[in-house]
């Protein structure tokens, strides 16, 4: 494996700023895994987890304003965007300190041995353990929130799981100075750097998939990058879990009477839903149903002005950007496709927002059309039109799957009355978060969420967001007819650690 330079890149103008690192050897990916391996027992007792997570938060905090201006030179994605980013990362890794220190997470069990059943019960105690090393790879989008510090490594490090972060090529830089910033607070609680491991580069990264000592991987980025991974991480020996978060179209479906109700404003939540972050959101709506009637026309002038206002931004980097035209270019010299602003080039460095229209009625057979139904990173989106009810469900029976799927109801609609409830059970196979009359843009940290969904938007049934994430990294383990003196504290009967359980069938908290 060449050791190839590593520079950090300005996305504004593409030149090249400074060299970071080198690209990972084998010998330095199977440095960092073992060295990750050996932290593993540092990692075991959760009041130390706990307490190094909040460490994490506080120190990140600390050095804002010199990893906001880092961050902002390898992204441009703007101070105000990468400061609320930076806060959502220190929430979350203190909301997983709280997660380990309830220790709901455990799932513990205990049933003491019943011979009246049928058949009879033994001794059973069961809780969950940690896997192993986790490979965490990092998004282009987030620099933070699903970086070095994001929700793959916090749910990981709240789990007991050491972690070796992938570096993304967009923000070297900035990955090792949060990297850092980890490891220092990991010392505050004498866990040892090996915690938390960096490495950069392609070939890193397929070495990092393939090392017989990680347990599990998380992944947030591309169809095909993901794809590749997840094919690896299954072809091993020893497969191991691979979670990952691909690729997802986002539909939009507005109904009749929701257009005829508030067209106007709908359009123009499209529009700031669309464009934010320059399109650059996973959550992106890539593909809105909307009838092709006079309401349906107010709702695109609105969404016409709204997009014709917005600012030329400038992509992560000159790849996606060369990606971006590339698709939108493709997709409008479709036939019946038209584009009412058009997107594209807004500058040497930088892109327009726009949309694309095609009558919904192309895109319900196989054909050259299906290239409207993959995403397009960036700010664009495509308009289909609908005539009836039937083509909105024949739109609907061939997407993918997606993290999220949104429906736009009337106010009578929403109330019970007409297809509302109907149209919602029509949307719920397709994703992993439903909304009624918002954007999906904006993901909560908060333990009810769900960002996953069926592939491609995922590789798995599991949230890379909110507490529940952390079952990923965790595993079930059931000891039978054991002795009271050979039990982890976790599974005793005077439960010496407080622990929530189901003891005996009845749940105690």
């Amino acid at each position: 494996m060449a050791a190839a330079p590593v520079w950090s890149v300005d996305p504004r103008t593409g030149k090249q700023r400074e060299q970071v690192a080198v690209e990972a050897t084998a010998q330095e990916v199977d440095a960092a895994v073992r060295a990750a391996d050996e932290a593993r027992e540092a990692l075991t007792d959760r009041t130390v987890r706990a307490a190094f997570l909040r460490s994490a938060a506080d120190e990140l905090e600390a050095a804002r304003d010199r990893l906001v201006e880092a961050a902002d030179a390898e992204t441009a994605l703007g101070p105000v965007r990468l400061t609320g980013e930076l806060a959502r990362t220190c929430y979350q890794l203190r909301a997983f300190a709280g997660i380990v220190e309830e220790g709901a997470f455990l799932d513990v069990v205990v049933d003491h041995p019943d011979d009246t059943a049928t058949p009879p019960v033994p001794d059973l105690r069961r809780y969950k353990i940690p896997l192993g090393v986790v490979a965490v790879y990092s998004a282009s989008n987030f620099p933070f929130a699903f970086s070095v510090a994001g929700g793959d490594t916090a749910s990981a490090l709240a789990a007991g799981c050491p972690v070796v972060v992938k570096a993304h090529p967009d923000h070297p830089a900035l990955s090792e100075l949060v990297a850092k910033v980890i490891r220092r607070a990991a010392a505050l609680h004498g866990v040892p750097d090996g915690v938390l491991g960096l490495v950069h580069g392609f070939d890193a990264g397929i070495e990092l998939i393939r090392h017989p000592m990680v347990a599990a991987a998380g992944f947030t980025g591309s169809v095909r990058g993901g794809r590749a991974l997840f094919d690896e991480a299954a072809a091993r020996p020893v497969p191991i879990p691979f979670h990952g978060e691909l690729g997802s179209l986002n539909p939009v479906l507005v109904t009749e009477a929701a257009a005829a109700e508030r067209g106007e404003a709908i359009g123009a939540g499209l529009a700031g839903s669309m464009t934010l972050g320059v399109g650059q959101f996973c959550v992106k709506p890539g593909l809105v149903l909307a009838p092709a009637s006079a309401a349906g026309d107010a709702l695109l002038k609105s969404l016409t002005d709204a997009v014709s206002d917005t600012d030329p931004g400038v992509l992560l980097d000159h790849r996606m950007r060369d990606n971006f035209l590339a698709g939108v270019t493709e997709r409008a010299q479709l036939p019946d496709v038209a584009t009412p602003v058009t997107a594209g080039a807004g500058g040497e460095h930088t892109v327009s927002a726009g949309f694309l229209t095609v009558p919904a009625e192309r895109l319900t057979c196989e054909g050259a059309y299906d290239l409207l139904l993959e995403e397009c990173f960036g700010p664009v989106t495509v308009v289909a039109r609908y005539t009836d009810e039937a083509e909105v469900r024949a739109v609907l029976s061939r997407l993918p799957g997606n993290l999220t799927a949104t429906v736009h109801l009337s106010s009578e609609e929403t109330a019970g009355q007409g297809r509302g409830a109907e149209l919602l059970r029509e949307l719920t196979p397709l994703a992993g978060r439903v909304l009624v009359n918002g954007w999906p843009t904006g993901v909560a940290v908060a333990p009810a969420q769900h960002h996953g969904g069926p592939y491609p938007a995922t590789t798995s049934t599991s949230t890379s967001v909110g507490g529940t994430a952390i079952e990923r990294w965790l595993r079930p383990v059931v000891y039978q007819g054991a002795p009271e003196a050979l039990l982890p504290p976790e599974l005793k009967d005077d439960n010496p650690l407080g622990l929530p359980r189901r003891f005996n069938g009845r749940l105690e908290r």
